[in-house]
């Protein structure tokens, strides 16, 4: 059963960063034809969106793992988790981030939560994650964590 789960889209402003490429492109290809231009930007464009949307990673919490993007770890191999925002955000990310853990950042989010690995095998202390709602992902793996 899945107890929390979080599709981290990117803010629509992430298209508009892209936007200028469009007349740039029309700009270029406007010696050879205008129109030339206008459908290489419109190609480019629509890749680039393409691809930035297509790569949008999900946070899962159920069914034994926790699950972000394409890594999982097994629930019962997880310690304490944590959730930070704002400047303690900056922190983890920065200054006090161990160069062991395994980190997913996404430059859009500001929130983190960093979940502890108890596994002996496992050479990674922690993971530190992006999200929206870092409450309550620390709580459905805290949660889930005790079942």
């Amino acid at each position: 059963m899945t107890s929390y789960v979080e599709k981290l889209w990117p803010s629509p402003l992430v298209a508009f960063a892209y936007s200028p490429l469009v007349p740039v492109l029309i700009l270029v290809c406007a010696p050879f034809s205008v129109w030339i231009g206008v459908a290489a930007a419109v190609v480019v464009y629509g890749a680039i969106l393409g691809v930035i949307y297509a790569r949008v990673p999900q946070a899962t919490v159920g069914n034994g793992y926790f699950t972000y993007g394409n890594a999982q770890v097994e629930l019962e191999f997880i310690g304490s988790v944590s959730a930070y925002s704002g400047e303690s955000a900056r922190a983890q990310r920065g200054p006090e981030l161990d160069a062991r853990a395994w980190v997913k950042f996404r430059a859009y989010l500001n929130s983190v939560v960093r979940v502890e690995i108890t596994d002996a095998d496992d050479p990674t202390p922690y993971w530190l994650v992006s999200t929206r709602r870092p409450q309550e992902l620390a709580q459905a793996l805290r949660q889930a964590r005790t079942k």
